[in-house]
Formats: C-alpha cells, structure tokens, sequence
C-alpha cells in the first residue's frame, strides 16, 4: 500500500514534490550513517540545499570542502557551521562552476591536497532570467550545471578511486519536461528561458550521470542523480517568484530536499547500484514521455560535446 502511495504521489507532483510526499515517505527511513573520517565536497554550498546537505554532512562528522564562487559568503557559511558544530572540519574552495579554466585548476590543486574524496556533490546552480555566456563564451546555465561539473568530475576521479567515492548530481524534476537537445547545447535556436535552459541542461546532467556511472563502475565508483522535489531555497524565491508566492506553504525546506543527497553520499545500500535517479530514497524513472528519451547516437554527442568543451588549452 504504502509502495503504490508512494508511486500515486510521484506521477501527481503536488503531493510527491512537496513536503507532502516527504512526510510520507520518510516515516520508516532508518537514521542517515555517520560520516566519520569521510571527506566531501559540495558546490554550491553557501546556501539552498548545497548549504543543508554540508551542514548535515559536518553533522554526520565528515571534513567538508565548501565549493562556492564568493569566498566572503563561503567564509561566512564556514563560520556559522563551526559555531553549530566545534569539532568539525571545514575548508572553503574557490570554485566557479561556470568557468572550465576555474574548474580545472581548482581540480588540479585539489588532487594535490588530498589523495582521496568520499563523496562529490554537483549542486551549483543557476536559473538566469535571459541568455548569458560567461567569458569563455558558453551559455551560463550549460557551463555551470554541464561542462563544469562534467570536468570536475573527471578531474578527481583518482581521488574518487582510492576512496571507492561516490558522485551525485543534483537534477531538477524539472527536466522530465525536455528532451536532449545535444544539436543545441548552447540555446542559441529559438526563444530562450531561463527556466528551459534549466530545465534542458538538468537532463543533461541525467544523461551524463548515467555515462560516468557506466564508465567508472569498474573503478568502485558509484554515480548516481536526484532530484529534491520543490524546496523553499533563495534559487527559487529569487529565480521563480511567483511559484514560490503560489506554492510556498507545500514546498519543503532545505533540509527536506537535500536528504537525499546525503543518504546517497552515506548509506551503504546505495552504493550498491550505479547509475541511477533518486528521489525521496528511492530510484526513479529517467522519463515519464516517449518524446524525452534520447538515443544512443545524442548521449554520444553529449559526452563529445563535454569533452571537446573542456578540453585543456
């Protein structure tokens, strides 16, 4: 009963999204694992869910490495993080996720600070009202939800493989609106939205998450994507205020969205598959509508895309 509930909430968004479905489905969750001697990073983690999950993640008594592009805003995150939790380890890491040279020597120092990462979370974002390109001349939202985290990703997988280390993208349900549109990465055809150019670039990150999942098994490295329902964080307020005005007593808090992502990143039971989309601790189908599922020839051009656009200079 509770499995078809469960399944009902999910196809009906509103009662699945919302803290409705998580009051639900949380009720018989075993308490997340401790992290001890664990090491994360988390991008975007200065606020909104990357903040929440961090925050648990010190909790649960890991070293957290504090991914964010304002180092006055990561140092204040850092702060109040010590102060709730004296005995934790925390670092700030300069990081824009939307610049791939940024990326790659952030990477390269990282790898040559610490042998080994227990658990990398993708959860930068951004939901631009008009197209914008960074200075390297690529669409804001692809750069820092797609080549950005696609270049990080590969870049620490040594560090991934002495720990057997676990990768999450945090994805949209957002993106079961879009197909994968890998002839047209930068949004350059047709009317932009910010919203679909969110939305478009959240399916990429599915599709990618399955890629990495494939290639990196055989290294002991688990890949997997969620997505955290319709959570009250500044990305929504500031981006989507109208749905936050419509929406805002159903929608859950920051902590409720970024579960999750830490279960994912702790519990041993989900590191025994790769590869797949989560929500609520459960896996998820990639595709509600024929008419979103791409082929094997655009997953293809994806990932040639990802690495013809991070390429080293």
């Amino acid at each position: 009963m509770l499995k078809l509930l469960d399944t009902l909430a999910d196809r009906t968004l509103v009662p699945g999204y919302t803290k409705l479905g998580y009051r639900l489905r949380s009720k018989g969750w075993a308490p997340l694992e401790s992290m001890r001697g664990k090491r994360v990073l988390v991008t975007g983690a200065n606020s909104g869910l990357g903040r929440a999950a961090a925050t648990k993640f010190a909790e649960l008594g890991a070293t957290v490495h504090l991914g964010v592009r304002d180092l006055a805003k990561g140092q204040q995150a850092k702060e109040e993080l010590a102060a709730r939790f004296p005995d934790a380890e925390i670092h700030v890491e300069l990081c824009d996720m939307s610049l791939v040279d940024t990326v790659r020597e952030f990477a390269t120092e990282f790898v040559a600070r610490h042998d080994t990462l227990d658990a990398l979370v993708h959860n930068a974002g951004v939901l631009p009202p008009s197209r914008q390109e960074t200075r390297e001349g690529n669409e804001v939202t692809l750069a820092t939800h797609v080549l950005g985290p696609f270049l990080l990703t590969g870049m620490l997988v040594p560090a991934l493989i002495r720990a057997k280390g676990r990768v999450i993208f945090v994805s949209s349900g957002g993106m079961y609106s879009q197909k994968l549109y890998d002839q047209d990465p930068q949004f350059r055809q047709g009317k932009y939205r910010g919203a679909t150019a969110y939305s478009r670039t959240k399916r990429m990150q599915v599709v990618l998450a399955s890629q990495w999942a494939e290639r990196l098994k055989g290294d002991g490295i688990t890949v997997h994507s969620m997505h955290p329902g319709w959570a009250a964080t500044p990305g929504v307020s500031d981006s989507l205020p109208g749905f936050a005005t419509v929406m805002g007593p159903l929608l859950r808090d920051a902590d409720e969205g970024a579960d999750t992502v830490v279960w994912l990143a702790s519990a041993p039971e989900a590191a025994r598959e790769t590869g797949l989309f989560w929500h609520d601790r459960a896996p998820r189908p990639e595709h509600y509508f024929p008419w979103t599922k791409e082929s094997a020839a655009q997953r293809a051009n994806l990932w040639a895309f990802c690495e013809e656009n991070t390429a080293g200079t």
